[in-house]
């Protein structure tokens, strides 16, 4: 009888490891085009998924956004960046100097670029938050960056309605993010994945670092890597780096 039993447990242990096996191949991944960062991450990000990535002022998140869109887009794929804070005029041409001729990729129709001031964000809101999910339907949209969450967040007077409205606007949040302590709560849990970006003073220079905290569904790299941005954008170092002190 216990042979019996033990034979049952095996078989169900065989069938619920081969159910996940073929769960994680069926996995559709969205490469990012971020230099190394899609072998951190088993080839990218899972399709239709909400990743955020955080980190202060200056830390490299437009970046690594605006790297994402334009990676797509040099593969043919409709991007869209919407921004509270960004002048498009200015935006155009601090991406200018990576190579990324937004205003091109404009005229090609692969490329929306909107800028929303808090008030009217809340407006579209009361409205439906229709606005943004016709831009997206209209014109096929397949990538999309929301920079930065942390404007479109104070809109919100409680939790609820922060959660409720975060579902499909996540991208990036500013945010010193130090030693786990990140916030708000229902961001992370909302989130896919987060992608927290350092940059930080060590002895007589600054170092930039990129963890990433979580990815669900993604057997992910758990060390902290080495980044620096070049002419063509982020370049990320695979090698694990140490933890600096204020990291840990």
């Amino acid at each position: 009888m216990k042979k019996k039993k033990e034979a049952r447990k095996k078989r169900r242990r065989a069938v619920t490891h081969t159910k996940r096996k073929r769960a994680k191949k069926n996995i559709e991944r969205v490469p990012t085009y971020i230099h190394n960062f899609d072998s951190l991450v088993e080839g990218g990000f899972e399709k239709n998924s909400t990743n955020l990535i955080v980190g202060g002022s200056g830390n490299g998140k437009s970046i690594f956004a605006t790297q994402f869109l334009v990676g797509g887009m040099d593969k043919g794929e409709k991007a869209l960046y919407v921004t509270f804070e960004e002048k498009k005029d200015a935006f155009y041409a601090n991406m200018k100097e990576f190579g990324w001729n937004l205003e091109e990729y404009e005229k090609k129709d692969l490329f929306i670029f909107l800028e929303y001031t808090p008030g009217k964000v809340r407006t579209m809101l009361e409205e439906g938050g229709g606005a943004i999910e016709s831009v997206i339907l209209k014109n096929k949209i397949s990538r999309v960056v929301i920079d930065s969450i942390t404007s479109f967040a104070l809109l919100f007077k409680d939790e609820l309605s922060k959660r409720e409205a975060a579902l499909s606007l996540l991208l990036t949040l500013e945010e010193d993010a130090v030693a786990g302590k990140l916030g708000p709560q229902t961001l992370q849990f909302e989130s896919d994945s987060i992608i927290m970006l350092y940059y930080e003073p060590r002895k007589k220079e600054r170092e930039r670092y990129l963890e990433i905290l979580k990815m669900r569904g993604t057997k992910h790299s758990e060390n902290v890597h080495r980044f620096t941005i070049e002419k063509k954008g982020i370049v990320i170092d695979k090698r694990p780096a140490a933890y600096p002190p204020y990291l840990r």
